[in-house]
């Protein structure tokens, strides 16, 4: 039997099962270069390149584009602050504005590891021609527009309390059917 993206009948068919797959198994590398050798969480790997790329940034701007929750993003850069790869500045007037920024010892880290991340994806690439790489680049930018498209038009009328560990919604089953 073959795999069906468009028709899945099992875990391994799932779109989202799969590219997790992939994910884990070409960040895995990363993940032990980062913590092994840098002491660095992905998570602060993550807050480090969008500094890189984008400049000062908010805590929230940084959590919201890092794909992570305020929580968790303000730990990251609570450590990357202890470890001198970042500074907050707070703006001038209000000192609840904060904004994160590289510090000059987080630039030259990223500058000197960014290049061994980037050789790690090149890696796993190399098993796609030129042609085959492309397609799955244009194939890749129109699932992420068609997945935001499906968010945005997916109306959920119960938040989950990840919390209170996992979600609201009733079961639609019941121990009576069993």
């Amino acid at each position: 039997m073959t795999l069906s993206l468009r028709d899945p009948r099992t875990l391994d068919e799932l779109l989202n099962y799969r590219l997790l797959r992939l994910y884990a198994a070409s960040a895995a590398p990363v993940t032990r270069l980062m913590e092994g050798r840098w002491g660095i969480t992905r998570r602060e790997w993550r807050l480090l390149a969008l500094m890189a790329e984008h400049g000062a940034l908010s805590p929230s701007t940084l959590a919201e584009r890092a794909h992570l929750d305020r929580p968790r993003t303000s730990r990251a850069i609570t450590s990357l602050v202890g470890k001198r790869l970042a500074e907050r500045s707070s703006k001038r007037g209000d000192a609840r504005r904060a904004e994160i920024m590289l510090s000059a010892a987080g630039s030259r880290f990223f500058a000197e590891v960014f290049p061994q991340v980037a050789a790690m994806n090149a890696r796993v690439m190399d098993v796609l021609d030129d042609a085959t790489a492309q397609a799955f680049d244009r194939a890749l930018e129109q699932l992420t527009a068609q997945a935001v498209k499906l968010n945005s038009e997916v109306a959920l009328d119960v938040n989950a309390n990840r919390r209170a560990g996992g979600s609201r919604r009733v079961k639609p089953w019941s121990d009576a059917d069993e």
